[in-house]
């Protein structure tokens, strides 16, 4: 029997089109992959090479960005650029104005190529419907996607600055308003067939391009407008693609498919939480704080009992979900007190600062053990306060471990150059840390290189600005080891909801100096507000110990607010950068239940476009991936991913190593108790 329109709309496959997203294959649906999905896609159709990555961070949210190489073009001159062909970047966006229900389609507004050069770029609107195993897509575009021209353009009956679609622009990065939606437009569509219990999908479309108008006068010719396809699903994970297209021309294409918002999978060797038993005084706290430490991650500062409580005071080093942490250490807690104690209290602290504290009581623990009250119950009753001062008398105190030290591999990367398409190097990097006391310590990072290729890197783009950034050529090359951080930190609580730190160093790869933080952070809030005041001098190139002759102070005023309920994280800072450029920063990023986040920033000063350079503005996106993802035992620390299309001078931060928002996060009580219901796992 076949499946209704709505049903099928919840189970059918999305794929990716050879732009990159959800799509046929040059043209777009108003699909979109499940929430959370990151697709890497390359397609070939000579003489184009398209290399996308795309992200679904909402239902009704796509984005991406892509590099297109186009093989008959060089990129430069080839004493510079030898035999590498050109390279295009662009960054796409999708947004689906309504879903599908079983008799209205679904649509959506899209654009590609949506700032830079404009080479490719080209808007959209499409409609998709289900109809049993048939996904049918129509649309209207503009610019590349409707190049054909067929049809003139309906928004023109709003206005004249419609007729015309200006040329595309040099430089890059600008956002190129005047020409959106403009020009003559083009109808294409099609239809996709979902063979059933097979791993095969059939395609069909109508282009809306005919390749006559083509970037830097490269027209192909088109025999057909009719372009057909198919995609084998080889596993949840990968598809293959293979077509025909203009009428003439083979496509080739490859589709890695992972869900950053599904749950991590791998076998847990953590071990289980302590089961409740007769509660027993203990005159053995030395073995509770081990207890502590080994199954529910805390390194204990103390512990403190008084006639109805206990309290732990402490900083979590193993769960991520900090209320996992919480369960266990009550119930051990509550194994070693007597029935008496009716209260177990934990005050967690974060690099030497005291950040939250709650109370759990020991008929809830009890109760939600013997399943009588649910975990949400649980949940429900647990109270996020200010740490305040800590009653009791103290019973146990935990020895400061002074020294710690980590290995870990790192990789610099440079992507989409003129010199060399991707150059990179891979160190060995080694951190030590040394606690003088809690709040003040000396850390250090030090990176040796492995393996690189930057013999190739050879090019510094021109600037009009102080070179704060653009530098970065000589500081990979020039040495192959060197010191990325040197740096004394005293942080502290200065009040209730203030917290401070300063610091001084060898404070990144490129910049030493001395610098301060304060944060207001009301606890339990979803909003706070942070100021950072530096002075820094830029370091010698060998990233030694010297300086060079280059001094700034740079500071921002940071506001802060976490949308819970779409789970969004905005940052918003106005303040001057490196370059004494001044100007603001806007930074959104989504995060999910199993801690990876996703995001972009955009930096826009008061330094034209023309004294920016190529670029326009600063800009970025990044990827935060916890390492859960890839260890069997929980731990707290992560894998950031950054990709930036351009070093340039604009807009340009100090790289601070410990941020207050990052380090007292648990004080927002949406992430105080995120994963409370896998406390019991």
């Amino acid at each position: 029997m076949a499946q209704s329109a709505l049903a099928y709309e919840e189970t059918g496959p999305v794929t990716q089109g050879d732009f990159g997203g959800a799509g046929l294959m040059q043209t777009p649906t108003a699909r979109m992959a499940p929430v959370g999905q990151l697709n890497f896609h390359y397609s070939h159709t000579s003489p184009y090479s398209r290399f996308n990555l795309f992200f679904q961070p909402f239902s009704w949210l796509e984005g991406g960005f892509r590099y297109m190489s186009i093989s008959n073009v060089p990129y430069g001159p080839e004493s510079l650029s030898g035999t590498q062909s050109y390279k295009d970047k662009a960054i796409d966006i999708k947004v689906r104005l309504w879903d599908e229900d079983r008799y209205i389609p679904a649509v959506a507004i899209g654009g590609r190529d949506i700032s830079g050069t404009g080479l490719f770029s080209g808007e959209y609107v499409v409609a998709s419907k289900r109809w049993s195993n048939l996904d049918f897509s129509l649309g209207l575009g503009w610019g590349y996607v409707g190049a054909r021209g067929s049809l003139g353009n309906p928004l023109s009956l709003l206005s004249a600055r419609f007729d015309e679609r200006g040329a595309a622009k040099s430089g890059g990065g600008k956002f190129n308003f005047s020409n959106y939606f403009s020009g003559d437009t083009s109808l294409f569509g099609g239809v996709s067939y979902y063979i059933p219990n097979s791993p095969f999908i059939l395609k069909a479309e109508y282009d809306g391009n005919d390749y006559q108008h083509e970037p830097r006068d490269n027209n192909q010719e088109q025999s057909s407008p009719i372009n057909v396809g198919v995609v084998y699903q080889f596993n949840d994970n990968i598809d293959f693609q293979l077509g025909w297209e203009r009428g003439n021309t083979a496509m080739l294409g490859f589709t890695y498919k992972a869900n950053m918002a599904a749950p991590f999978n791998q076998t847990r060797t953590d071990p289980a939480p302590e089961p409740l038993t007769s509660p027993t005084a203990t005159s053995d706290w030395q073995q509770v704080a081990n207890d502590l430490h080994n199954n529910a991650g805390y390194d204990v500062s103390s512990i403190r009992t008084d006639s109805d409580q206990v309290t732990l005071v402490g900083e979590q080093t193993s769960y991520r979900e900090s209320s996992k942490a919480k369960i266990r250490a009550a119930r051990i807690l509550a194994n070693n007190t007597d029935s008496e104690t009716s209260n177990i209290t934990i005050v967690d602290t974060k690099n030497g600062l005291p950040l939250t504290k709650s109370t759990i009581t020991r008929e809830s623990i009890e109760a939600a053990d013997s399943g009588d009250i649910s975990t949400d119950e649980l949940k429900s009753q647990m109270t996020l306060r200010d740490p305040g001062s800590l009653a009791g008398t103290e019973v146990y105190t935990g020895k400061l471990e002074h020294f710690r030290y980590n290995f870990w591999p790192g990789l610099t990367q440079n992507i989409g150059g003129p010199d060399a398409f991707y150059l990179y190097q891979v160190t060995a990097n080694a951190t030590a840390t040394y606690t003088f006391t809690p709040g003040l310590d000396l850390s250090s990072t030090l990176s040796v290189g492995v393996i690189d290729n930057f013999d190739k890197f050879k090019y510094d783009a021109p600037s009009n600005l102080p070179r704060v950034r653009t530098y970065i050529r000589e500081y990979m090359t020039n040495s192959n080891y060197g010191i990325q951080n040197l740096q004394l930190s005293y942080r502290k609580q200065l009040s209730d909801n203030w917290y401070g730190q300063a610091y001084g160093g060898l404070l990144e790869t490129m910049y030493g100096g001395i610098g301060g933080e304060v944060l207001y952070r009301p606890i339990g809030k979803p909003w706070a507000l942070g100021m950072d005041v530096n002075y820094v001098k830029q370091r010698d190139f060998d990233r030694g110990f010297g300086f060079r002759d280059y001094t700034t102070t740079t500071g921002h005023l940071t506001g802060y607010y976490n949308f819970a309920d779409q789970d969004l994280l905005a940052k918003v800072s106005v303040g001057q950068y490196l370059a004494k450029d001044k100007g603001v920063t806007f930074d959104f990023s989504r995060y999910f239940d199993n801690g990876v986040s996703a995001g972009f920033w955009a930096t826009f000063t008061n330094v034209s476009s023309e004294d920016f350079g190529e670029g326009s503005f600063d800009k970025g996106i990044y990827l935060v991936v916890p390492f859960d993802a890839f260890f069997t035992r929980s731990t707290v620390k992560y894998a950031p991913i950054t990709w930036q299309p351009l070093t340039r001078d604009g807009g340009q931060r100090l790289q601070r190593t410990s941020q207050l928002y990052d380090v007292t996060r648990m004080r927002d009580q949406d992430i105080y108790l995120d994963g409370f219901s896998n406390a019991y796992k």
